[in-house]
């Protein structure tokens, strides 16, 4: 009755502006009573410069929101309703050690996926694990949703590493691909329903369906005769092969280019990184570009360059999410939650990417049954990495993070993977105190 409270940890990212829109666009069926913009010291300027935009912005909109900026996390998550989690352990400096160092060794280096994807949730997973146990103290019935990647691991550690379960894994690469779909074939989004099933940044939309009507052919007739597919500010797009997409007979999403083109994209981001830069030092120039269009005290609106971002877009996944679950729209979107059976072969406790009708309850998984056999192994790859890399975040056993960073389809031996986490282990000391306890 008296509005809602929502909480996002790592408030002074760059993406914030994007959520606060969301909000705003919502409030007459979303009252957001108050807004809790939390970081960290490190990021205390970015913090008040994007929360000074976002009071402009709500200032502008004319909508009852109270916007609160803190570095006390206890502060703010307490009575909370909703807890958003957007943040980076080690900031983009650890993100530029994420890429350059896989890299001397000829190893995709990529945040989400490979060596990095896996140092990303050995520095992540311990912080929203805490983030967790204040969450049942301060605001046990309050739900988080989860964008900080890697989204799937993420999801995958609190399912299993917690009680809590009101946890939801949220990316923007399933929005990204059904807005593609809808470009493809020139008709609008709201047209478009897409069977999305897998794991976070490893989904695959089985079927697209227009007004109801099957067009996964016709979809994938359009990426390969164009030889250009749906992808993301932030992954380089090499085409799909004809035969090759047509054999699948499902749609990739954008990361599968790292399973499927792993040559082709190294070989991409080695020349990127010695002509640009890799691909977090754009970022950064990026997001230098964008603070200083946010400390106009005159701009009231998120700015399109906003968009340059590889998650742009997210507002809508989270805003809609949260809507949902708030007014028990029983829609279909395709979330990160608990699997309960809806892909066979993966243990019902493990995080999934599936589509979900979303109630005041929760993400309700829709049974998918097996995947198709062509993708089924990767998956199934892939998800014992997150479990392996998981537990290596929790315990900080070594063994257990070579085990990981080894069967990781994008490293190529148990010898090249030693290297590669004895380099990683000790360029992210500071963040990894897990796996250098002292002696007794």
């Amino acid at each position: 009755m008296n509005g809602i409270k929502i909480v996002t940890i790592g408030g002074g990212s760059s993406y914030t502006p994007e959520l606060v829109e969301g909000f705003i666009k919502r409030h007459a069926a979303l009252p957001v009573r108050e807004l809790w913009l939390v970081d960290i010291p490190q990021g205390e300027e970015k913090l008040r410069t994007v929360g000074a935009l976002a009071k402009r912005m709500v200032e502008k909109a004319g909508v009852p929101i109270e916007v609160h900026l803190t570095l006390d996390r206890r502060e703010a998550l307490a009575g909370a309703d909703f807890v958003t989690t957007q943040m980076r352990v080690g900031l983009l400096d650890a993100r530029i050690k994420d890429e350059k160092i896989p890299l001397k060794y000829g190893v995709i280096g990529q945040e989400t996926n490979g060596p990095g994807g896996l140092f990303k949730g050995l520095r992540t997973i311990p912080v929203i694990l805490d983030i967790c146990r204040e969450m049942e103290e301060l605001c046990p019935d309050a739900w988080l949703i989860n964008f900080t990647n890697p989204a799937g691991m993420v999801t995958e550690a609190v399912l299993r590493y917690t009680d809590r379960r009101k946890v939801i894994g949220l990316c923007n690469v399933p929005i990204g691909m059904k807005m593609g779909v809808a470009a493809l074939l020139g008709v609008e989004q709201e047209r478009v329903h897409i069977d999305f099933a897998g794991l976070n940044h490893m989904v695959f939309g089985l079927a697209a369906y227009v007004d109801g009507e099957n067009v996964t052919a016709q979809v994938i007739d359009r990426l390969t005769d164009e030889q250009a597919g749906m992808t993301m500010r932030n992954i380089f797009d090499q085409g799909w092969d004809k035969d090759f997409l047509k054999a699948l007979g499902v749609l990739p999403c954008p990361y599968h280019r790292y399973y499927y083109q792993t040559d082709l994209m190294l070989a991409h981001e080695q020349e990127a990184a010695q002509k640009d830069g890799t691909r977090a030092e754009v970022v950064k120039k990026v997001e230098a570009e964008l603070f200083e269009l946010y400390k106009d005290p005159n701009l009231a609106i998120k700015p399109p360059q906003l968009e340059q971002r590889g998650g742009a877009y997210y507002s809508e996944a989270a805003c809609n999410l949260i809507d949902s679950i708030y007014n028990d729209r029983r829609d279909i979107q395709p979330v990160n939650t608990r699997n309960n059976g809806a892909i066979a072969g993966i243990p019902g406790e493990s995080a999934v990417e599936v589509n979900c009708v979303i109630a005041k309850e929760g993400p309700i998984p829709l049974a998918v049954g097996e995947l198709p056999v062509p993708v089924q192994g990767l998956v199934q790859q892939i998800k014992s990495f997150e479990r392996v890399a998981a537990q290596a975040a929790v315990t900080g056993d070594y063994r257990t993070a070579l085990l990981a960073m080894t069967i990781n389809p994008l490293v190529p031996s148990d010898a090249v993977a030693r290297q590669i986490l004895d380099e990683m282990l000790e360029a992210h000391k500071e963040h990894l105190p897990q796996f250098f306890k002292p002696v007794s």
